[in-house]
């Protein structure tokens, strides 16, 4: 059974931009809560599972200035414990908003699973760890994966190792892993395509600036948005300067759902918004001239004139060689009752 999606399903992705601080994750809870987010998303990781060499340095932007720092220390002051993430949870469901995250290991997997997360993700980074991504399907839990950096080739062999042990919901993400991503590089086309190839819903992680790429994301299909989310770029850390604001991403929503309004549905009827419209602007087989009763109709007797009150223009080879049973004036719309034998 495929998911459905009845409107986009918007994460603000808090990441690591809380710095290690439960009140101010709770905060940020609060604020994405607040800008219309639908769940909010944290990783879980163990700085073990993917890091051991304390010698690896990374260097980013941070209250306006260039940091170089061991990555073993930048993601282990970030780590979340098992208490946090249950604190973090009921203050989820406190705000109303969804919670979910990345882990690295069978334990963080065990650990949202506990704390009754209701999504659990596989970052882009772990793609090709196909022993976690089983586990993942084995959960239970509906998983999301992200497919930043990966060849198809790659993607297919995470899809394989999530069905093949079992797993259930699946939803894919485009993603460009670049910070930020630069406007030609996110090729959204991908988002049709994933949906397509691997049937199941697909979506879009987010590394743009702006609103405008969610928006065209939705546009394309995408079930799901993901964007990084902080309450102030002004607090120290690696992702604080990229992600939106509380204003940005309540401008997010709004335009995203404002194009959901606009999407509408593809049935080919006319909307209820054109009902008057319709009478109005379309035409009607009218009288040419005044006619009596008895006369044979010739396609010379008739023009299409508005409202549309009456037999319409398609009805007009019905009408010829057809006897009027009553007068009509000019200009009159044709009624079925004032022809013999009615059309």
């Amino acid at each position: 059974m495929i998911m459905q999606f009845t409107k986009a399903f918007l994460v603000a992705e808090i990441g690591i931009n809380h710095n290690g601080d439960i009140s101010l994750a709770e905060d940020m809870i609060c604020a994405a809560a607040e800008a219309g987010a639908d769940a909010v998303k944290f990783q879980n990781y163990r700085t073990e599972d993917f890091l051991s060499d304390r010698n690896l340095f990374y260097t980013y932007t941070s209250q306006g200035k260039e940091i170089t720092e061991p990555q073993f220390d930048m993601f282990k002051r970030c780590e979340l414990t098992r208490a946090d993430l249950g604190r973090l949870k009921k203050a989820s469901e406190s705000a109303g908003v969804e919670f979910f995250g990345t882990p690295t290991g069978v334990e963080g997997i065990n650990e949202l699973r506990e704390i009754g997360a209701t999504w659990i993700k596989n970052g882009s980074d772990y793609l090709g760890h196909l022993p976690l991504i089983r586990e993942m399907a084995r959960s239970g839990i509906p998983t999301i994966l992200s497919t930043g950096m990966a060849t198809e080739e790659e993607i297919t062999e995470a899809v394989e190792a999530f069905r093949g042990a079992g797993g259930g919901d699946l939803v894919l993400l485009a993603c460009t892993s670049a910070y930020p991503a630069p406007s030609d590089s996110l090729h959204l086309r991908r988002i049709t395509s994933l949906a397509q190839k691997y049937g199941c819903p697909a979506g879009f992680s987010d590394h743009s600036a702006g609103w405008e790429a969610a928006v065209a994301s939705v546009c394309v299909g995408a079930c799901m948005v993901e964007k990084h989310f902080t309450t102030d770029r002004h607090l120290q850390g690696p992702d604080q300067w990229f992600s939106s604001t509380p204003v940005e991403f309540a401008e997010l929503v709004r335009r995203v759902r404002v194009a959901e309004d606009m999407l509408g549905c593809g049935d080919l009827r006319p909307t209820r918004a054109e009902a008057q419209a319709r009478e109005n602007f379309r035409l009607s087989c009218t009288a040419a001239r005044d006619l009596t009763a008895g006369t044979i109709l010739k396609a010379k007797d008739i023009v299409f004139r508005r409202p549309a009150k009456g037999l319409p223009p398609s009805m007009l080879e019905s009408l010829v060689e057809h006897s009027l049973v009553t007068d009509i004036l000019k200009g009159e719309a044709f009624q079925p009752y004032h022809i013999a034998n009615q059309p």
